[in-house]
This record gives structure tokens, C-alpha cells and sequence, in this order.
């Protein structure tokens, strides 16, 4: 039996790459104070690097490939909800998951989904943020955990992260940096988060 007082919440974590911060919030979900665990990985990419990792660390995984849904995003959001409700899963976190996802979605999980985004938001919404960043002379640059809403990189502020930008920066290079700070970033937010949470 376990010795927490409150069984830590249930996360899914949707993916479509190498899911490297699914990895780190699979680690820090493992941990004896977290107020969640990693219950499931989920990925549009049938063959995404980050299910094998995942499953090498103890989780379950499911790929529901969008291709086969063709147009019909939401058909493809219903299976994924399905899967998600059967495992379940309480909360979403998304970590490289490259989809834009249909209203229908964000309103069946609104208040329960979070997304990391490499940018200090409202700065930079969407892509090539560390381009943006640079270009722009900006002093600093990292990451924004907030909750998922119908506009894109819209959702209330979670946390942050800072990192300089330095004066030799390459986008890839920043990336990198800022890659590191959402390691520990991610994690961190969404145990607040879970511990936070009320539950019947």
C-alpha cells in the first residue's frame, strides 16, 4: 500500500518524436514526493523514438497514427481521447506533439491540459522561436508551461524558465540551452500542478 496519503494523479503524455522532456517527466514522476505519475505515453507517430524510451522506463505506450483519419482531425482527437479515458488518465501534458488540436479536444480536457512552449510567451508564439529571438536582440530567451486553450500558445502562464541569449548564438545552439532549462521546468510546474488539483 502506498505510503502517500493521495494516490499521485495520473498524466498522459502525448508525443511525436524523441520526447526527450516525456523522459524527464517520466523521471520526475517516479520520484517519492511527486504528486503525479506517467501513466501513459501516447504518440501520433507510430514509429516516435520517445515509445520505445518510454516503455524501456516502465510505461505504456499507444500510437494512434493520424494519417489514416485523413482531414478529420477530430475523428483522430476522439480515438485519442478514447485511449486517454480508458487508462485513466487525469491530466495531459503535451511534450512535442505536433498537432494542432481541434477545439473539440481542448474543450474536453480544458483546466487538464499542459503544453511547453521554447519562448517566454506572450514573446513568440508558434515557430522558429529562437530565430525570433534573436533577430529581435532579446537578452534573454526559455520556456513557458501554461494551460492548453483554443488559441495557439494562448493558455494562462504555469511557469517559466530564463536563459541569456549570448552574443554568438546560433537558433540551435539556444535551443539547446533552452531544452535544458524545460527539463526542469516541466517537470517541476506539473507536479505544482497535480499537487494543486482537486480531487472527489
Amino acid at each position: 500500500m502506498s505510503s502517500r496519503a493521495v494516490s499521485p494523479v495520473r498524466v498522459a503524455v502525448l508525443i511525436s518524436g524523441t520526447g526527450s522532456n516525456m523522459a524527464a517527466l517520466i523521471d520526475a514522476g517516479q520520484a517519492a514526493d511527486s504528486g503525479y505519475e506517467v501513466s501513459l505515453v501516447l504518440s501520433n507517430i507510430e514509429d516516435a523514438g520517445g515509445l520505445a524510451i518510454a516503455s524501456a522506463k516502465g510505461v505504456a505506450t499507444v500510437s494512434i497514427p493520424h494519417k489514416p483519419f485523413g482531414k478529420d482531425r477530430e475523428a483522430h482527437e476522439r480515438a485519442v481521447d478514447e485511449a486517454l479515458r480508458a487508462a485513466g488518465v487525469e491530466v495531459v501534458a503535451l511534450a512535442g506533439y505536433m498537432r494542432i488540436l481541434t477545439p473539440w479536444l481542448v474543450r474536453a480536457w480544458e483546466g487538464r491540459m499542459l503544453n511547453i512552449h521554447p519562448s517566454l510567451l506572450p514573446l513568440y508564439p508558434g515557430l522558429d522561436t529562437h530565430a525570433r529571438a534573436i533577430a529581435a536582440g532579446d537578452a534573454e530567451a526559455g520556456c513557458t508551461v501554461h494551460l492548453v486553450t483554443e488559441g495557439v500558445d494562448e493558455g494562462p502562464i504555469l511557469g517559466q524558465a530564463r536563459v541569456p541569449v549570448l552574443g554568438d548564438d546560433t537558433p540551435a545552439a539556444l535551443a539547446e540551452r533552452v531544452k535544458t532549462a524545460e527539463h526542469g521546468l516541466y517537470p517541476q510546474v506539473l507536479t505544482s500542478f497535480c499537487k494543486g488539483l482537486a480531487r472527489a
